[in-house]
């Protein structure tokens, strides 16, 4: 189907005539420089109406411009509240609990801050390459394909403040804030916060696997990143001088989307020089492939020699606590709510635009300081240099 010409709506138009549906329903994934013309023939056989939706998946651009630039197009002929921008991480049940645990438990709000909390860390990691999409990835890479939207929702969500209630109005309001107050990272501070990886051949699954570069397709003396790890800071009273660790990247050693809270140390060990040692509480949320909520406790190993403290875990497995519920898949849920007119679990204008801005920063850092991606090995945790990253910052990574 030739999407420019009118003639080839024409189909199109005899059915939603026959139909008469209400609401309508139109969901893009193509690529972001159609999203104006299947607009503009849209309204032209009738199908832009007040009732009527639109999906759009991403990218929505690969900047900040070209993201206005489209924005701007599809606002011409739809209303903001008609656009539902899908990041289908905000659809699974894990990403939606996170409002949960938060909002509904007393017990995590009052130490949900700087003053209790070290650092978070945001792990979204893949076994698979770039999958016969070569030439498509390379010019995204992994920040732009994996940071500026699934990345940055999740931090947006464990970050944000209270919503008065949970309309989509109040929630994205207090996502937003959030995506504007990321510091941003310039050419001074990209070497400290930013780390880079491309990865080469190696073994992932027991298989050999040909590096970035070896892939059909591939272009010789990419420097595109297959992995990337951030250090973020957000720039507001609650959560001021806490460091959130960002990384993603493909042929990484294991796949798992997770969230990692570290609290901070009790402020004195009363136990004594034996207990030095003792790890501070975490909550631990992962996402794929189980769901599971894990918060790390310190407890009294039983015995007779006094106090002696080990860390323990408590579990909960979302799929056992809820083994007769059917589990939805999260397009699902997300198609369910945007026919329904519910728009809580999709990115508005304003946070995409945000999210466009820190990520053009850093991108205009690197290309500023000629930052080199780290190689890396296929079926490996990721270049070397991102653990080095997180030791600056006393930290290390958790899996």
């Amino acid at each position: 189907v030739n999407v420019h010409e009118a003639s080839a709506y024409g189909p199109l138009a005899e059915l939603l005539q026959s139909l008469e549906v209400d609401p309508l329903l139109c969901y893009l994934s193509v690529a972001p420089g159609l999203y104006k013309p299947i607009c503009s023939h849209l309204a032209g056989i009738g199908a832009v109406r007040p009732s009527t939706r639109l999906m759009l998946e991403k990218p929505i651009g690969h900047d900040f411009d070209s993201c206005r630039e489209i924005c701007d197009a599809v606002g011409s002929i739809f209303d903001e509240s008609q656009v539902y921008r899908v990041d289908h991480y905000l659809g699974k049940e894990t990403v939606q609990n996170l409002l949960a645990l938060r909002f509904a438990n007393s017990l995590f709000e009052p130490i949900w801050g700087a003053h209790a909390i070290d650092h978070v860390q945001i792990t979204v990691a893949e076994t698979v390459g770039v999958e016969g999409r070569w030439s498509y990835y390379d010019d995204a890479g992994a920040l732009r394909d994996m940071v500026q939207n699934h990345i940055l929702q999740t931090l947006a969500l464990v970050a944000m403040e209270p919503p008065s209630d949970f309309e989509a109005s109040a929630v994205r309001n207090e996502k937003v804030k959030v995506l504007q107050s990321l510091r941003p990272i310039n050419a001074h501070s990209a070497r400290q916060h930013t780390v880079t990886g491309q990865y080469v051949a190696g073994v992932s699954g027991y298989a050999s696997v040909p590096g970035y570069l070896q892939e059909a397709g591939a272009v010789q003396g990419s420097r595109t990143e297959t992995y990337v790890a951030v250090a973020a800071h957000i720039d507001n009273w609650r959560w001021k001088g806490v460091p959130f660790f960002l990384r993603t990247g493909k042929r990484l050693e294991r796949r798992s989307t997770e969230i990692m809270v570290q609290f901070r140390d009790v402020p004195h060990n009363i136990f004594g020089d034996s207990q030095a040692g003792m790890d501070a509480n975490r909550l631990h949320i992962r996402l794929q492939p189980e769901e599971t909520i894990t918060l790390q406790l310190m407890s009294k190993r039983p015995g007779l020699s006094g106090i002696q403290l080990k860390p323990v875990a408590l579990n909960l497995s979302l799929t056992e606590a809820f083994d007769s519920e059917r589990r939805r898949i999260a397009y699902e849920r997300l198609l369910l709510d945007a026919f329904c007119g519910n728009s809580t679990l999709f990115v508005r204008r304003d946070e995409l635009e945000a999210a466009w801005r820190w990520i053009d920063g850093i991108h205009a850092a690197w290309d500023e300081i000629g930052l080199e991606p780290k190689a890396y090995p296929a079926g490996t945790p990721g270049p070397v240099a991102a653990d080095r990253m997180l030791e600056a910052f006393g930290a290390q990574w958790h899996d």
